[in-house]
């Protein structure tokens, strides 16, 4: 009597996974090369989705793709290191139809970024690894707090306004107004209610605690700056007029390598230093620097540019020139992409920027 073999074998055939990621379960779509297997929620756990992909496709050639977001890179490292082709993509880049955009479900994400992923039609972005992962997480950290700092600042001045409470006139200027002097001069403020002065006291407390942890976290990134993986090319980047110490460091963490761009308008487009663009028949519009891009090292980038242009003479006239025939805001824009042409000279030859009177 012949008995039918039952083993399934996929070997040689390509499974696609295309999963929508959220905090406590995930929708996966599964598909072959020729049909769709099946749309189904699991808990949010790489292992489960490998074990499933073992059990039901053994031998095959498993491909996933999940948008970025805020849960980083970790499931794409894991996927990886249990043998599946993981990629994360930009959700700005996955294809989609107004219908998906007015209906937008979890299932239905999950099933366009298989087919993306089936059709090769997916651009994974750039992952950087764990070292460089941890070391930004410093420098954002800081980033936070000095955002946090500020906006306590204000609370602060808020309630001195609120209060009808006057400064002296030796902390009425910006210059002087966060020194110890004027802390402590803060702390001498008493409202008529205790309550009033508790208030008060609560605030101050706080910017004297982000305070701390500001210089604490920047002692700490002097400290990184100085190990073998960035002391030479920190060394580099702050012999350019306008960048200093955490700017160097931000650009490092940031960008990892200078080499994963093919060209530099490949790294202005990263960054967010090209114009956005609208063409249609003859006519073709420029506008503002485009939107998309990356926050982080575009702001870094163009507050470094206002400095370079006063320091580095050949930015200074260039900028002056611009100025003719712009507004200034618009003009410290394309000399953000000149420092930012300096910054991939000296990272990618290792040579010392010169300042020359040639722009």
């Amino acid at each position: 009597m012949q008995t039918s073999n039952t083993k399934l074998d996929f070997s040689g055939q390509n499974i696609y996974v295309g999963f929508d990621v959220h905090l406590k379960s995930w929708k996966v779509t599964i598909m072959t090369e020729a049909l769709t297997h099946k749309t189904f929620s699991q808990d949010p756990n790489p292992t489960l989705l490998h074990s499933y992909l073992e059990k039901n496709f053994p031998g095959g050639v498993y491909y996933s793709a999940y948008e970025a977001g805020f849960c980083g890179y970790w499931i794409h490292n894991k996927l990886k290191s249990l043998g599946i082709n993981s990629i994360v993509v930009n959700p700005a880049d996955i294809p989609t139809s107004n219908k998906e955009i007015v209906q937008k479900e979890d299932a239905r994400d999950s099933i366009k970024i298989a087919k993306a992923l089936r059709r090769g039609d997916l651009t994974p972005i750039y992952v950087p690894s764990l070292k460089t992962l941890e070391d930004r997480s410093l420098v954002r950290t800081r980033l936070t707090l000095v955002r946090d700092l500020a906006k306590n600042k204000n609370r602060i001045k808020s309630f001195l306004h609120f209060h009808g409470i006057e400064m002296p006139e030796q902390f009425s200027r910006t210059n002087g107004r966060w020194t110890n002097r004027f802390i402590k001069w803060l702390e001498t403020i008493k409202l008529t209610e205790l309550s009033g002065t508790q208030a008060l006291e609560t605030v101050i407390l706080t910017s004297k605690n982000l305070r701390a942890s500001v210089l604490q976290t920047t002692k700490h990134i002097s400290a990184l700056s100085k190990t073998a993986d960035y002391k030479e090319n920190i060394e580099l980047l702050r012999g350019i007029p306008g960048i200093g110490l955490i700017t160097a460091v931000t650009l490092l963490t940031e960008l990892e390598t200078i080499t994963r761009f093919d060209s530099f308008d490949n790294l202005c487009s990263f960054i967010g230093l090209v114009p956005s663009t609208h063409s249609s028949g003859e006519k073709e519009i420029m506008g503002n620097i485009t939107t998309r891009g990356h926050s982080v090292l575009r702001s870094a980038i163009i507050e470094s540019a206002w400095v370079a242009a006063r320091h580095d003479p050949a930015l200074l006239l260039s900028y002056n020139n611009y100025c003719k025939r712009m507004e200034p805001n618009k003009a410290i824009v394309r000399i953000a992409r000149k420092l930012l042409n300096r910054i991939s000279f000296v990272l990618k030859n290792k040579k010392h920027y010169v300042c020359s009177i040639v722009s």
